[in-house]
């Protein structure tokens, strides 16, 4: 299974990267399959590469669903 995530661009970089934040962790990443991005723009990553830029609203919306499968998870 793949899993992408939504990520917030915290910086833009040199050689086509940028920063992003997931959940208080920082990674760098490859924009070089987008275009356009911005600092502020959600970006799906997946393996340290960005496929798509997302409406915030979306991210919004799967963030909150990662955050109640976590929750609803039991204690191991």
């Amino acid at each position: 299974m793949c899993l992408a995530l939504p990520s917030l661009v915290t910086e833009l970089l040199a050689d086509d990267n940028a920063k992003v934040n997931l959940g208080g962790v920082t990674k760098t990443v490859s924009l070089a399959l987008v275009s356009d991005v911005k600092v502020g723009d959600y970006v799906i990553v997946h393996v340290g590469y960005a496929l798509s830029v997302i409406d915030p609203e979306e991210a919004a919306q799967t963030l909150a669903l990662f955050r109640e499968m976590e929750q609803a998870e039991p204690a191991q």
